[in-house]
């Protein structure tokens, strides 16, 4: 099944939100609006754009996965739906009230009735430049790419897969050596100023969403735990090993299976063999001389 959004990556890095003075500062200096907002938003990484539409705006509500980070974070009312559907949208009066929806990264899809109950719509935030890599998964095709920059683009949700107009983009320089947490968590730090600076003038009618140019949308695929598996035969050279690595962690990781147990191989030269201790690959090969990658990194 297609998603409109990123796919969820849960994480054990402790990534919480940074309240962002240059917001506050561009916001003092604009006309103040009261924006009443439902967000949509599952993983960690959507915390900044919580926390930023907080510190700006009124959050109305959320909607979000069961046991999410956003559920832990936010302290007002938690709406989540197994289906998104008419019976869910009967019983919660605080979407049919509310100005603007807001979606990072919330996991399902959002089907044309509901993203037509505000009254400006549904803005999301894709962790890439549109119309270059819709789908779940656009920060780790960012990175085995090899891409030189990359960016955060907002756009006035449809019912396509991160199809709708674009409403604002931000770019940013890639330096090669981005894995995806410290990736991810950039661009979404990124999208949160980015959205919070063009609501008012959004929401007012200044600016105006632009067709995406749908003839040049590439797409990534949705990531499974064989994404980062490679035959310890014939295995991928050094630099895309290495991109697999950065662009796979911390999930799904890039593994293989050698004498019939699994290897897993980690950032910084870590390799683990199943059931034993992360080690250095220095350190690996002394217990195991034989393996037959004597570097990847």
């Amino acid at each position: 099944m297609k998603t409109q959004h990123p796919q969820i990556i849960t994480t054990s890095h402790g990534i919480f939100p940074i309240k962002n003075e240059e917001i506050k500062k561009y916001l003092r200096k604009a006309r103040r609006q009261t924006v009443e907002i439902v967000f949509f938003g599952s993983d960690p990484w959507s915390i900044y754009v919580l926390n930023s539409l907080e510190d700006n705006f009124d959050v109305k509500a959320v909607v979000t996965a069961s046991n999410s980070s956003v559920a832990d974070y936010f302290k007002g009312p938690i709406l989540t739906p197994v289906k998104l559907d008419e019976n869910f949208i009967s019983y919660h009066s605080s979407l049919i009230s509310c100005d603007l929806f807001v979606v990072a990264s919330y996991g399902k899809i959002i089907p044309q009735s509901i993203l037509d109950i505000p009254k400006y719509g549904a803005l999301n935030i894709h962790p890439s430049l549109l119309p270059k890599y819709r789908g779940p998964s656009p920060v780790p095709a960012t990175i085995l790419n090899g891409d030189k920059e990359t960016g955060v683009t907002i756009i006035k949700m449809d019912s396509k897969m991160d199809h709708g107009p674009i409403v604002s983009t931000s770019k940013i320089s890639l330096s090669g050596q981005e894995d995806l947490p410290v990736l991810i968590t950039k661009l979404f730090q990124l999208g949160a100023e980015l959205l919070v600076k063009i609501i008012p003038d959004f929401v007012a009618g200044r600016l105006k969403p632009k067709a995406q140019n749908h003839s040049k949308a590439t797409f990534c695929p949705r990531l499974t735990r064989k994404s980062g598996y490679f035959d310890i035969t014939s295995p991928p050279d050094t630099p895309t090993l290495d991109k697999m690595i950065r662009a796979y962690s911390p999930w799904p990781g890039v593994w293989t299976n050698w004498k019939r147990r699994i290897v897993k191989f980690y950032p910084e030269g870590k390799i683990q063999m199943e059931g034993k201790k992360v080690l250095s690959l220095n350190d690996f090969l002394n217990g195991y001389p034989d393996f037959p990658l004597k570097s990847y990194s």
